[in-house]
């Protein structure tokens, strides 16, 4: 990865909240300092700004269709920086539902992920990426598929045991 990762503390949280459109409404304080950007580069503009080159897309098209079902989802991210640094989570992402079960938004909340699961997920996301290039979403799809039946379960129960 290019850049310096950069760190936080385990006992912080990255808040940010979107619209349905994936625009940023919110960012705590540690959201935008660690992203670099000033508040007012942040509000309005694509949470897909922080978006890494060495994220999947199918853990984002994973994420979204989830989100969009009204279900929440766990998932490791690798952000970049204003800066070209990195940094990675481990995101819980919910819907935003108004008094009438209507979905208005995304909030996610994340924290530090653990050595551990970074062991496991860094691999992962290279072979997802190689054969995201290879032949696409689909060719990604089908390895992790791969992965998640050799050990035994599905997409969230592993995710969740890292």
């Amino acid at each position: 990865m290019s850049g310096q990762e950069i760190n936080f503390d385990e006992n912080e949280f990255i808040v940010s909240k979107t619209d349905l459109g994936g625009r940023i409404t919110y960012g705590n304080a540690l959201f935008i300092k660690i992203s670099g950007y000033e508040e007012v580069q942040l509000i309005g503009a694509p949470h897909n700004i922080l978006r890494h080159s060495d994220m999947p897309s199918l853990i984002f098209k994973l994420l979204w269709e989830t989100v969009k079902r009204g279900e929440e989802i766990f998932a490791y991210v690798v952000n970049k920086t204003k800066e070209g640094n990195y940094y990675w989570v481990f995101a819980h992402v919910t819907p935003s539902i108004d008094s009438n079960g209507k979905i208005i938004g995304y909030h996610s909340v994340r924290r530090k992920p653990t050595p551990q699961a970074m062991a496991v997920i860094k691999p992962l996301y290279a072979e997802l990426l190689k054969a995201e290039k290879m032949g696409g979403i689909a060719a990604s799809q089908k390895y992790l598929e791969s992965v998640l039946q050799q050990k035994g379960g599905s997409y969230e129960p592993f995710i969740l045991s890292l």
